[in-house]
């Protein structure tokens, strides 16, 4: 097995392991440490069945179902995330850590390339660590105390294609979830300090006003993601990207109109951020 990290901040491809055929336990360490260490992890020209990628979601974490999608036929935790030749909104397309609007936000997410556009369709990964580090050390102090407010009825909400997918053969979730986490949160495994607030779902900030919180957010959701804290990865048919929610935010990008693009994804639970 082979480590390439891929930019200064975030990201690693992963070279020399067949995933299909199951890992070892040393394997699976060597995985997990690299997803530790680099935020967000590749893997090329991996065939993998559903009870493959099942496998290898498990050795990494505990697989859960999607609280809006319905799961493909035998896999209620794998569920399909696509954009038909068709359609101009995709799933997801906007910066964000996913469904922090939960108690308890998922550990990390992996999605798998089953069709890919003939060109577009890239995800950008964003380094929450990096972000943090970066700010100056009376900012640091002014955020490590704040708590904020996630809401999945927030309208940029809309831009992640979830109400609209919430019908899709599932039983209807309930319409809004709303949580409340660390402006700044320590990873449980790490130890080290990110930021977790994103565009897509924190609507504001404990304690403050919308008039006070709005500027502080908006200024976070616009450094979080500066280019020299990100990598971009270029999906191929049988590319796999695993990434740790905690500590990383992601954006798929919308670029490729008139095309079609079809992942698959598992999540893993996570713990109530602290």
């Amino acid at each position: 097995m082979r480590i390439q990290q891929v930019a200064g901040a975030i990201g690693a491809e992963i070279h020399g392991i067949d995933l299909a055929r199951g890992l070892s336990a040393s394997e699976a360490q060597a995985v997990r440490d690299a997803f530790l260490t680099h935020q967000v992890i590749f893997f090329r020209d991996q065939a993998l069945t559903p009870e493959a990628f099942m496998a290898f979601a498990e050795a990494m974490g505990t697989p859960v179902e999607y609280p809006f999608v319905k799961g493909i036929a035998g896999f209620p935790q794998i569920i399909e995330v696509k954009k038909l030749e068709t359609e101009r909104v995709n799933f997801g397309g906007i910066w964000h850590s996913d469904t922090t609007y939960l108690d308890e936000p998922p550990m990390g997410s992996m999605l798998l390339a089953r069709e890919v556009p003939p060109y577009g369709g890239d995800t950008l990964f964003a380094s929450q660590y990096a972000a943090y580090e970066a700010l100056s050390d009376g900012m640091k102090r002014i955020l490590d105390p704040l708590v904020g407010i996630s809401s999945s009825a927030k309208a940029d909400v809309s831009k992640t294609r979830e109400d609209r997918l919430r019908s899709d053969g599932k039983d209807e979730a309930p319409r809004d979830y709303l949580a409340t986490h660390p402006v700044v949160r320590t990873h449980p495994e790490t130890g080290r300090k990110a930021l977790f607030v994103n565009v897509a779902h924190t609507a504001g900030i404990e304690g403050l006003t919308e008039a006070e919180s709005a500027p502080l957010l908006q200024f976070l959701f616009a450094h979080q993601v500066k280019p020299e804290f990100t990598c971009r990865f270029v999906w191929q048919p049988g590319s796999l990207a695993f990434w740790d929610n905690r500590c990383a935010q992601h954006n798929p990008v919308n670029d490729y109109h008139g095309h079609r693009r079809v992942m698959h994804r598992i999540t893993l639970a996570g713990d109530r951020p602290r």
